[in-house]
C-alpha cells in the first residue's frame, strides 16, 4: 500500500498514536524475521538474555517461567508462549531445568546467547537506513515528552 505525499502542515495533523503504532507493529514483525532467518525467536533470545549471568541475571540462580513472565512483562507480546519456546532452548541444551521448574541457561546456552546477539547490530542498521542520529534522537525526545504529557513514565 502506498501513503500520499502529506505536507508537514498535514503530518503535523496525524494521529501520533495511529503512526507509534503501525511502526511499533512493523519493527517487531521485521526483527522477529530477521532473527527467524538465523534460527531463533525473539522470545528465545529474551529467556537467554534474562537467564545470562552476563546479561540481566547478574546474581545468577535461575527463574522459573513465571517468574521470567514477570520480568519480560513491559515486552512481551500477547502471542509469546514462554512454556513452548523454553522447551525448544530446553531441547538444544542452552537450558537446564531443576526440579524446583527454575531455568538455567548452560555453556551451550550463553555460546548461543553470544552469536545471537551479534545479529543486532545488523538488524539495527536495517532499521535505522537513512535515518540520521539527529533525527532519531529527536525522534525519541518526541515521543518521551508525548509519554511524558499523557502521564506515562519513561
Amino acid at each position: 500500500m502506498t501513503t500520499p505525499h502529506l505536507s508537514d502542515a498535514e503530518l503535523a495533523g496525524q494521529p501520533a498514536a495511529y503512526w507509534t503504532g503501525v511502526a511499533y507493529e512493523s519493527l517487531i514483525a521485521f526483527t522477529r524475521a530477521q532473527q527467524a532467518v538465523h534460527g531463533f525467536t525473539q522470545p528465545q533470545f529474551w529467556l537467554l538474555r534474562n537467564l545470562s549471568t552476563n546479561d540481566l541475571l547478574p546474581g545468577g540462580g535461575g527463574l522459573t517461567v513465571p517468574e521470567l513472565r514477570q520480568a519480560m512483562r513491559s515486552y512481551l507480546r500477547a502471542e509469546d508462549d514462554l512454556d513452548s519456546e523454553a522447551e525448544v532452548l530446553l531441547e538444544r541444551g542452552w537450558l537446564t531445568r531443576d526440579a524446583d521448574g527454575r531455568l538455567r541457561i548452560t555453556e551451550a546456552g550463553e555460546d548461543a546467547r553470544l552469536r545471537l546477539k551479534q545479529h543486532a547490530p545488523g538488524i539495527r542498521a536495517r532499521i535505522h537506513e537513512g535515518v540520521d542520529d539527529a533525527d532519531y534522537v529527536t525522534t525519541l525526545k518526541v515521543l518521551r515528552q508525548m509519554i511524558r504529557n499523557t502521564g506515562g513514565t519513561v
